[in-house]
């Protein structure tokens, strides 16, 4: 007995086993989020709200390139160096954040029109928090470099845990179920997902300036990882936006509920790629090898892949029902294929994160043609719900087909050039 207590004391959750639990309770928390809005507002009305969360996902990819970028080099840069680059990356981020809050708010008219929503108001109060989700992905990200992630883990759980009472509260306590009421919890979800904030590290009256190499450095992985953010956001968000555009709010309602339910295989993938990036980047700096980490975090996705399509696979309306309810049934028949989809963007992401982190372009590249490949065969066959879903699992299954020869091509290439040393 003694023997077993000692080996139980022995074995510490490791900070990175901390972070995993903290993303597994955040997503938890985002998809009670939106399974009780689903619930509570019906088909037609959680269109809109919908629209919101997709917005919040466009917004976080576009922050997560000040996030990524912040991440790999505050694992390159230390001291002075590290103090200066914090402090200029707040202010452009800061700045970017603005003019796009600023531009959501202008636009918000237009934005009612293009996506069919009740009120222009819930665009206004979204645009509003934007600068603040700018500086909150900036603080991440030196937490992420750091691999600081008892801290990371904290302004994860703010945000979720606020945009959840708040939202809710607002809605059981005052009887009000409008699109505004859930901006409202999403901005501010922002203030609270700013802390913990460290500013010990920061000096905006810094006399130092980076050297040019430096600089290139960070404009070069900047643009990439820019590029493969917008890549992002356009195969993940683009089907939503455009159902909202070509069906009526009750199928946009109903596809919003597949497509909420499907991409839990990206949401647990994410987990993987916060741990990968910094990792790959440490061991590139000490002159290590880096696959060993690729192919473990491709093992676990490919795993809980399997694992998720085959589930929704075998019960598809019990799922549908116990998430979202009998109103939602009629999405049963294609939540499998969706989590195919999702399945293989997923494993895909990893192989293009990874290059990502090892300044390589080329993945990149891939997933912005297949992006826009995705979006095309949208516009072009949108007849119905299913054919949607299927243009879908065609562009992602192409794309992990090409991820895969061109790893395939790296792995001959770099073992070529061994042989010849």
């Amino acid at each position: 007995m003694m023997q077993l207590l000692a080996v139980l004391k022995s074995r510490k959750v490791t900070p990175e086993q901390l972070f995993m639990l903290s993303v597994l309770t955040v997503n938890g928390g985002n998809y009670l989020y939106n399974l009780i809005l689903g619930r509570v507002l019906g088909p037609a009305e959680f269109a809109d709200a919908a629209v919101l969360i997709t917005l919040l996902l466009v917004l976080s990819f576009v922050a997560m390139t000040f996030q990524l970028v912040t991440a790999k080099f505050s694992v390159l840069f230390e001291h002075t160096l590290f103090k200066t680059f914090i402090s200029k990356i707040y202010k452009q981020a800061f700045v970017i954040g603005l003019v796009l809050g600023v531009l959501i708010i202008v636009f918000a008219p237009q934005l009612k029109v293009v996506f069919n929503t009740s009120s222009s108001s819930m665009f206004v109060i979204f645009g509003c928090g934007v600068p603040l989700y700018f500086l909150m992905s900036v603080n991440r990200g030196a937490f992420q470099g750091k691999k600081a992630y008892k801290f990371l883990s904290i302004t994860y759980q703010g945000e979720m845990l606020s945009r959840l009472l708040i939202t809710l509260g607002l809605i059981f306590l005052f009887n009000l179920q409008s699109s505004a009421i859930i901006a409202t919890g999403i901005a501010l979800s922002f203030i609270f997902g700013m802390f913990p904030f460290k500013t010990d590290h920061i000096s905006f009256k810094a006399s130092h300036e980076l050297a040019s190499i430096d600089k290139k450095h960070i404009k070069n992985f900047f643009l990439l990882t820019a590029f493969y953010e917008l890549t992002q956001i356009i195969i993940n968000n683009s089907d939503i936006l455009l159902v909202k555009h070509y069906f009526e709010s009750y199928e946009a309602g109903l596809y919003a509920s597949l497509a909420l339910i499907g991409r839990i295989v990206y949401f647990l993938a994410w987990m993987f790629v916060m741990l990968l990036l910094p990792s790959v980047v440490a061991l590139k700096k000490e002159g290590k090898e880096t696959a060993s980490v690729l192919f473990k975090y491709v093992g676990y996705i490919a795993g809980i892949s399997i694992v998720i399509v085959l589930t929704c696979l075998s019960f598809p309306e019990l799922i549908i029902k116990i998430l979202f309810g009998e109103q939602y049934i009629a999405m049963a028949p294609l939540l499998w294929k969706y989590a195919i989809a999702t399945s293989m963007f997923a494993i895909s992401n990893i192989f293009a994160y990874y290059y990502l982190s090892l300044d390589k372009y080329v993945p990149v590249v891939i997933s912005g043609v297949f992006g826009m490949l995705q979006m095309g065969l949208v516009i072009f066959f949108h007849d119905s719900l299913e054919q949607v879903v299927h243009m879908q699992i065609v562009a992602m299954t192409l794309l992990l087909i090409i991820q895969l020869v061109f790893f395939r091509i790296e792995i001959a290439t770099h073992k070529k050039a061994l042989s010849k040393e």
